[in-house]
């Protein structure tokens, strides 16, 4: 019988019930894995799902049984996808199911920071408001949303759908070219004009040896707007160090940052460290997770499953 194993089942809301999959078969679902625990829980095992767990050449090169890996994600960067290819594994992730919630998590973040309302939450806690001589105070900055340029690293399903909502919020939308390149076809412009016309920047590609650290103190010294800059979209694309001194020179407005370089940060991170200023704002990954995009997302997962069993498999990779 077909062995099918969750590696890492609380990255999914516990409030969602994880249907199973058509096709007869013995299922294992663990809370937590590490890299440590993948060959001993994958042993015997037909299906392996994923969705932060790495897993590397040497483990696969252990699980001679294993035939595919469903990535209970979008981002696919801790599967080692040319490993699986030359081993005939195969690999399908899932796609669009949040496009609906990481843009409106975007646009929180976006809302919060340009109207200060963490900031302003803060002074009201803090007592400033009711010992204030005046109905309102102006301790920090407000900008207007419509009428600004929005500047985007990513054209897929999520960047194209926070462009369309910047639209219909009467921003100016830009969406950046290759790094590097001198020249961009329209719509795109060239990465160093998004860099120097954006008054938001927000991310959202994948991570790859071409985008990790895709954006460092070269790229916030070309920010001539002040920009606020946004990451839902993985950590690694930013320069952490160079954020925090982006900050404190004040090269960008503000940052909201969904993502982290290493996650859970246990061993501390710059932007954590800054996290209580009035201008940064960080949430632990949740973007994607509303309970509409956690059940599609999941039935995503079952369907690809179904697919390889049935012999077509489907959202593959590599």
């Amino acid at each position: 019988m077909t062995r099918i194993v969750f590696l890492d089942r609380g990255t999914i809301a516990p409030s969602i019930e994880l249907t199973r999959p058509a096709t007869a078969h013995d299922w294992t679902e663990h809370e937590h894995s590490t890299a440590d625990d993948v060959v001993a829980r994958l042993a015997g095992a037909t299906v392996a799902i994923t969705n932060k767990v790495p897993i590397r050449r040497p483990a696969l090169e252990a699980l001679p049984d294993l035939r595919m890996i469903a990535v209970a994600a979008t981002g696919y960067d801790c599967v080692d996808v040319a490993a699986c290819r030359e081993r005939g594994i195969v690999v399908s992730n899932v796609c669009g199911y949040a496009v609906t919630a990481v843009p409106e998590h975007t646009f929180a973040l976006i809302f919060a920071l340009s109207r200060a309302v963490a900031a302003f939450r803060d002074d009201v806690i803090a007592g400033k408001w009711q010992a204030s001589r005046h109905f309102c105070f102006f301790d920090h900055p407000i900008r207007d949303i419509a009428g600004a340029t929005l500047g985007l690293v990513g054209r897929g399903a999520i960047g194209g759908a926070v462009g369309r909502i910047g639209e219909a919020l009467g921003m100016r939308v830009i969406y950046a070219g290759r790094k590097g390149v001198a020249h961009a076809e329209a719509p795109l412009v060239p990465f160093e004009e998004m860099l120097e016309t954006a008054d938001v920047i927000s991310l959202h590609c994948p991570l790859t040896e071409a985008t990790r650290g895709l954006i460092a103190m070269p790229e916030f010294r070309r920010m001539r707007r002040r920009p606020i800059l946004v990451n839902t979209s993985r950590g690694g694309l930013v320069d952490e160090a160079d954020l925090v001194a982006a900050l404190d020179e004040g090269l960008i407005a503000g940052a909201g940052f969904d993502v982290l370089t290493r996650e859970p940060p246990v061993d501390g991170n710059p932007l954590l460290a800054v996290a209580g200023r009035p201008n940064v704002i960080v949430t632990p990954h949740v973007a994607w997770a509303s309970e509409s995009a956690m059940r599609t997302l999941w039935d995503q997962v079952t369907g690809n499953i179904d697919a390889f069993l049935a012999g077509a498999p489907r959202n593959t990779l590599g």
